[in-house]
């Protein structure tokens, strides 16, 4: 089987006025994304998906288009989609980075292996290793008080068993909006925080004493993107687990991460990570 074609679409969602999120990386209203198409002689189509938040990755959907149509393509045409190491290999060598671009053709080509074996892609990876039955939660912004009592009524009263709420901002009004969330959940229910990356390791530390009363349960991403050392510190000064996200891109980041014991948990996903290939190398 030949590839014989990418097809890419940009696409523009506005979020929904529940869904808008607040964070340390600021307001996010619209989501960007890029949708592609593999198309081969053998007429199976693998469908991928590129998430290409700038301020997050540093890729934008423009970008991730161009270099697919004008830099992967070419020299993907004739390539066999269902040899992946082999796909992975060329898009490596040609660019650095570009995870979230990496991972949509990836993506697409595991759709098109699974396709030609009749098997879930979950099959050819080695099998499902636990129940499919997956716990969910909601992420809620860096909203007022007031915004933030109500979102959680609204979850709690939707099922939902955790809850992780956006700090990484004024530190007072993160306390504030935890012991809010806190009281509206009750005792529980599951809560867990995300600093985005928005505090140096005493800001996290001191944020993080005054939230003691909260069980919190994980901190996600404490301090700064790339400051392993900062991450440990944070970790051995406080009780919650220590989630790392945007300060692990790949498979050398998650080696750092437990060469300095910066964390408990590293959060892998594979648009972030360049391919499910690349997640299952760290996992």
């Amino acid at each position: 089987m030949k590839i014989t074609a990418i097809k890419t679409y940009p696409v523009r969602i506005p979020l929904k006025p529940e869904r808008r999120m607040i964070s340390a990386l600021g307001k996010h209203e619209v989501s960007n994304y890029l949708v592609l198409r593999i198309e081969t002689d053998a007429g199976i189509e693998g469908a991928g998906e590129a998430t290409v938040p700038c301020r997050w990755s540093g890729e934008t959907v423009w970008g991730a288009q161009a270099i697919v149509d004008r830099v992967f393509t070419p020299l993907l045409i004739g390539q066999d989609p269902c040899d992946i190491e082999t796909i992975n290999h060329i898009l490596d060598r040609t660019s650095q980075g570009n995870w979230f671009a990496k991972s949509a053709i990836e993506m697409a080509c595991w759709d098109i292996k699974g396709k030609e074996a009749g098997k879930p892609v979950y099959d050819l990876l080695g099998g499902a290793a636990r129940s499919r039955s997956i716990k969910c939660r909601f992420s809620m912004g860096a909203y007022s008080l007031e915004r933030a009592e109500r979102r959680t009524q609204e979850l709690v009263a939707a099922g939902f068993t955790t809850i992780k709420v956006k700090v990484g901002t004024n530190p007072d009004e993160d306390v504030a909006r935890v012991k809010m969330v806190r009281e509206t959940m009750g005792p529980d229910l599951e809560l867990t925080i995300d600093a985005n990356a928005g505090w140096d390791a005493p800001t996290a530390i001191a944020a993080m004493e005054r939230m003691n009363d909260y069980n919190v349960a994980l901190f996600e991403q404490p301090t700064h993107r790339g400051d392993f050392a900062a991450l440990a510190e944070v970790r051995r000064a406080i009780q919650p687990e220590i989630m790392a996200d945007d300060t692990c891109f790949d498979l050398a980041d998650a080696k750092e991460c437990i060469r300095n014991e910066a964390c408990d948990v590293i959060n892998v996903y594979p648009g972030k990570n360049g391919g499910i290939s690349k997640t299952a190398a760290i996992v």
